[in-house]
């Protein structure tokens, strides 16, 4: 196991040209031995881009990497102790499960009873022991992946990368596969850097996780921390389904102005002035406070409703236990607020104020 360190890591695209690209800006991040990182962001946020750099599959522009404590930006990615999981699996269609898993040991010249050995002790971590002598078309989904995992595994690597693994697949694979890699991590501990574009897998997999948007890091902190205490509002808007209320409007006083409506304070907003208010749906009080919102669309999700709404002027969601009666569309309905669940941020920047 290693830990892994990003110094002012830098990535552009024909340096030193007209046509030269910027899309890694200087991203710094100490990721400790044995740590379950999650990279999360929309597509083209730089966040695969950022994975294939600590693989070496990917030129430094500039800044360090480090892995174990020693700077790789020169090696080969062969040199640098890492294991990849990618989004298409890559097995040998023609090879078993067995041959499949093995192949990178046997180009190392490892012991054919080392091979046995460790190939063995994955299938059994894995649940692959009976699927062995399978070819890869006689496998599911899940089972794919799994066998890509074990290949991953037997090279005994000091870092995991995977890239996207679970996108292959569907809801209720995606599920399982997701406590699959939990359980593995348990078990093995190895430095682990996970790509996706799914918040759920972010929230769940992470012990912590980093949030990227335009090639920068916008906030790199536990699951609870990023939900609970989003740096920005494109953090704010991105995590949590459905995103963040945000509202842009003045605070004056007790009150905070949204368009043309005056909205009364639980407590005065951090300064006076052009901010903006977030509110997450399931932290509003339905149907009880000094906020009117008038009901546009109702959407009935079993547990729970989410009711589209407008509250000056903007389109504000409230999350509702579903055993609550569905309001009406042009129903005006009274909404609350605590005032430890309330964000303010910097219109000019995004940045959380306070």
């Amino acid at each position: 196991m290693a830990a892994i360190s990003l110094r002012k890591v830098e990535k552009t695209y024909a340096p030193g040209t007209r046509a030269a690209v910027k899309v890694i800006h200087g991203v710094d991040a100490e990721i400790g031995d044995g740590e379950f990182i999650v990279i999360v962001g929309p597509s083209g946020c730089g966040k695969s881009t950022l994975l294939r750099m600590v693989a070496g599959l990917e030129e430094i522009t500039a800044g360090e990497i480090a892995i174990g404590g020693r700077v790789v930006n020169r090696l080969e990615p062969s040199e640098r102790d890492i294991a990849m999981v990618f989004q298409n699996y890559a097995l040998y269609p023609h090879m078993s499960v067995f041959d499949n898993m093995a192949y990178g040991l046997k180009i190392a010249k490892v012991p054919a009873e080392q091979i046995r050995a460790r190939v063995a002790k994955a299938a059994q971590i894995l649940e692959l022991s009976a699927l062995l002598e399978r070819k890869p078309r006689q496998l599911s989904g899940g089972q794919r992946q799994r066998v890509a995992m074990g290949r991953a595994i037997v090279r005994q690597p000091a870092v995991f990368l995977f890239d996207e693994p679970l996108s292959n697949l569907d809801a209720k694979l995606r599920a399982q596969t997701r406590l699959e890699i939990q359980k593995l991590h348990g078990e093995l501990g190895i430095t682990s850097l996970f790509v996706t574009h799914d918040q759920v897998e972010a929230m769940t997999l992470a012990q912590r996780m980093i949030v990227m948007n335009a090639g920068r890091m916008e906030q790199f902190g536990t699951p609870d921390e990023v939900y609970r205490q989003p740096a920005t509002t494109f953090v704010a808007g991105f995590i949590g389904s459905p995103p963040m209320n945000l509202l842009r409007g003045r605070a004056e006083g007790a009150s905070f102005v949204a368009g043309t409506q005056a909205l009364p304070l639980p407590a005065p907003a951090p300064r006076a002035g052009e901010l903006i208010l977030g509110l997450r749906p399931e932290h509003a009080q339905w149907g009880a406070g000094a906020w009117e919102l008038r009901v546009e669309v109702v959407e009935s999700l079993g547990a729970e409703r989410l009711v589209y709404c407008r509250l000056g002027g903007d389109l504000f969601i409230v999350r509702i236990d579903g055993t609550l009666p569905a309001p009406r569309p042009g129903e005006r309905v009274p909404l609350g607020a605590d005032a430890q669940r309330l964000h303010w941020f910097d219109p000019a920047t995004g940045h959380r104020v306070g």
